[in-house]
């Protein structure tokens, strides 16, 4: 089974760059998408039907911003949309799909990068979240949590990192929050494949960066350590180009 995440920066744009082509060339068995920025009607739904998949989305209340959606070519036993907690739910950061013997989530966690309030508001998220994965998991051991975490977790996963010692996403206490996600037994199942510098998800549109290189790994696909044996592969589509960020795939048996 092969499994994508991609924060496509739009979904309307992305569909303008010929992203249903690229899927059906990928051909993932699901894909967990970020930043939507629609609400239901604002695009073709039906594209991805006719590509082979169930869908299903979780808009933000605000237009034009958020959003978190999933494609899957099996139907789900269950959907659950959001985390049941209003003050994130209306953002549209978590979706959920359950089952026979796994479920997904496509979460976008909080940017921070306007600071104050909103730096705030995503160390709450971050916390609450792992509240809520941990709790989920004694019901759901296997667990495969994939999306936009808007952290660099370590100084590989950011290009020139001592410079970014006071932005958000490489702030000491959000790494220190991500050593105590991965210290819970959730696996970053790319470094589990890839122990080299420069490997990168997302690139600031400014300064030629992704021409650079100059990028950030803030896509993963982390998994409950009880999937560990099924892992199979994991990688960054790098040269895929309808967003800032590219696809991270998981290859699971």
């Amino acid at each position: 089974m092969k499994i994508l995440s991609y924060n496509v920066n739009g979904i309307r744009a992305a569909l303008n760059k010929d992203l249903i082509n690229w899927l059906k060339s990928e051909d993932p068995d699901i894909i967990c998408i970020q930043e939507t920025k629609a609400q239901n009607g604002q695009f073709d739904t039906k594209l991805f039907e006719e590509s082979g998949y169930y869908h299903f989305w979780l808009d933000a209340v605000k237009k034009g911003y958020s959003g978190v959606g999933i494609l899957s070519k099996q139907k789900p036993n269950h959907v659950e949309y959001g985390l049941g907690n209003s003050k994130y739910d209306v953002e549209g950061r978590n979706l959920r799909l359950d089952f026979n013997d796994f479920s997904i989530m496509s979460v976008y966690v909080p940017s921070g990068t306007m600071g104050g309030p909103r730096q705030n508001y995503k160390m709450e998220f971050i916390y609450d979240f792992h509240d809520y994965l941990l709790n989920l998991r004694k019901q759901i051991p296997n667990l495969i949590i994939s999306g936009d975490y808007n952290i660099c977790h370590k100084p590989i996963d950011i290009n020139h990192p001592e410079r970014h010692k006071k932005t958000s996403g490489f702030l000491p206490e959000e790494r220190e929050w991500f050593d105590k996600f991965v210290e819970s037994g959730f696996i970053d199942t790319f470094r589990e494949f890839n122990s080299e510098p420069e490997q990168y998800s997302w690139w600031s549109y400014r300064a030629g960066a992704r021409a650079k290189n100059l990028g950030w790994r803030i896509d993963y696909h982390m998994i409950t350590k009880e999937l560990k044996s099924r892992l199979k592969n994991a990688g960054i589509l790098q040269n895929v180009f309808h967003s800032d960020h590219c696809p991270v795939f998981i290859e699971i048996e």
